[in-house]
Order: structure tokens, then sequence, then C-alpha cells
């Protein structure tokens, strides 16, 4: 049974998303704000989902904690919140969720796209693929979800590093933002275009010096540089 925390500080929205995610067959936890969020990191969550404007502490501010503590770097993190602007969904995004969606949303979709995250997370830890790949400066670990740079480990969201990883696996091709979306997000997560460059410019800046080793190919997309 998969555990889900659920945080946001409407009585009446807990009560009505613990009733459906439990006629699910999830197991839910719930906080009113985020500073309870995070005391409720101990139950270990699978997935979690955050509302933005609450008390104590804010969602924004719950996700970069939670993202900060251990073990909790690659659990996926969805923003149900009422704030629906192109720039509130960007900020989300490069504090380390995997989606946003704005309320009021359906159940079904809801649903939807908490077993789609929990699909991929879990997928994330069974696979058998090519486990570490090494380019220049990087060495990219698919088992550990480590990335290292000059030998110096970096932690990179989930996200993140499966589209690094990604890009690395085939060096030199370039791949639209659409078929990244498809490749890393999956075709039944709705996310917009500019999800992908959020996520290239974080990669970027923890790549640092190495960061045009991500080269973007102007109109089309973006690849990984060859014969590093």
């Amino acid at each position: 049974m998969k555990k889900i925390l659920l945080v946001d500080d409407e009585p009446d929205i807990i009560e009505f998303i613990t009733y459906n995610l439990k006629l699910e067959k999830f197991e839910v936890l719930s906080a009113s704000n985020g500073s309870e969020a995070i005391r409720l990191l101990a139950k270990k969550p699978d997935l979690i989902i955050l509302d933005i404007m609450m008390p104590v502490m804010d969602g924004y501010e719950a996700c970069k904690r939670i993202r900060a503590a251990r073990g909790f770097e690659q659990t996926p993190i969805i923003f149900l919140t009422a704030k629906s602007s192109e720039m509130d969904e960007v900020l989300g995004l490069e504090l380390g969720a995997n989606d946003f969606i704005a309320k009021p949303v359906s159940m079904k979709k809801l649903i939807a796209r908490i077993r789609t995250h929990l699909r991929s997370a879990s997928q994330g830890d069974d696979t058998q693929e090519t486990a570490v790949i090494t380019a220049g400066p990087l060495k990219i670990d698919r088992v550990r979800y480590i990335v290292e740079i000059n030998g110096k480990e970096s932690v990179f969201p989930r996200k993140e590093f499966e589209l690094l990883y990604f890009l690395a696996k085939n060096p030199g091709v370039v791949h639209s933002r659409d078929s990244l979306l498809k490749s890393v997000w999956g075709v039944d997560v709705y996310v917009v275009d500019r999800t992908v460059d959020v996520h290239i410019r974080k990669i970027r800046e923890k790549l640092d010096t190495f960061a045009d080793i991500v080269e973007t190919v102007k109109g089309v997309g973006y690849r990984f540089k060859e014969n590093i």
C-alpha cells in the first residue's frame, strides 16, 4: 500500500481527497502546513501533495526542505494549488516539484497523475539498464541517482537526473522539447514545454563550469555534447 502525504490548510479539501485516495487503496497522512509535513517525513511517504498558500510554512518552503532532506531527493512531489500562473508553476518546478496541478481538479485526474508518478519512481528504482555513464568530467550513476563532477558527488532531483541521463545516453542526438517530455515525463503526464527549459537550466547550474556539455540547438531542442 503506497503512502501519500497530503498537505493543505483547508479541512474540507483534506477530508475529500483523503476519502477518495483511501477508496483507491492508498494510505494517507495529512498535515495543515509545511512545518507539520516536514515532521511527517519520518513516516516515509511515497508521494507528497502540497498546497502553496498555507500558514506557518508555505508549500514552496516545504518543497525546498523536503528536497534537502536525506532520502527524499527523488520522492515525487505534486503541487495542488489555487495559484495557477505560469510564474507559480515555473517556481514550483525550479524548487524540485515533479508536477503542478491547479485547483479545482477532478479526482480521476489527480489519481491518474499520482499513479503515473509512483509508477515512474518505481521504474527508476528497479531499472537494470546501463548503470553508469562516464562522459568527460561526468560520471552518472543510474543506480544511486548520483552525478559525480570531477569526482565530487552532486545529488540531482529525480527529473533533473533522468533528463541528464537520457541526454547523456544519446550523445550528439538532438531532442525536441516534446520528445524529451514524452521520454522523461511520459505521455500521460500533462506538463508544458517550459518544464524542459526550467530543468535544463537547473542542470546547467549544477554542472557549473561544464554547463556547455548540454547544448541548445536553437529552434529545435537540446543535445548532449559528443566527444567530450
